[in-house]
């Protein structure tokens, strides 16, 4: 099972979006864990994990991507920033495929 971690400031405004997340796995038949974190316990988890497969970052903490890029370098796990656009309007289903693209 392919495990997607969000992150935002305090892990409460992906909330939403992590369920309209899940609703599109589901919808595409794919079994995946996603959960959302803050951006502290986001470093903590990937400092002692190895099972997290991709971490999208919140557009309003774009800034700590250059930290989180040194943490996961040793590592094959995925990064990348949410779509602005998507995040703001809470698709679901166009960050879900955005996390799916950075597993092909």
């Amino acid at each position: 099972m392919k495990k997607i971690m969000l992150v935002c400031s305090g892990g409460m405004s992906s909330s939403l979006l992590v369920t309209k997340m899940e609703k599109a796995a589901a919808a595409a038949g794919e079994k995946v864990e996603i959960f959302a974190v803050g951006e502290t316990k986001a470093l903590d988890l990937l400092k002692g994990s190895t099972d997290i497969n991709v971490v999208l970052i919140g557009p309003q903490i774009r800034f700590v991507e250059p930290e989180f890029k040194k943490v996961i370098a040793d590592r094959p796990i995925k990064l990348q920033v949410i779509n602005m656009m998507d995040y703001g309007m809470m698709n679901g289903e166009k960050v879900f495929q955005a996390a799916m693209n950075l597993l092909k």
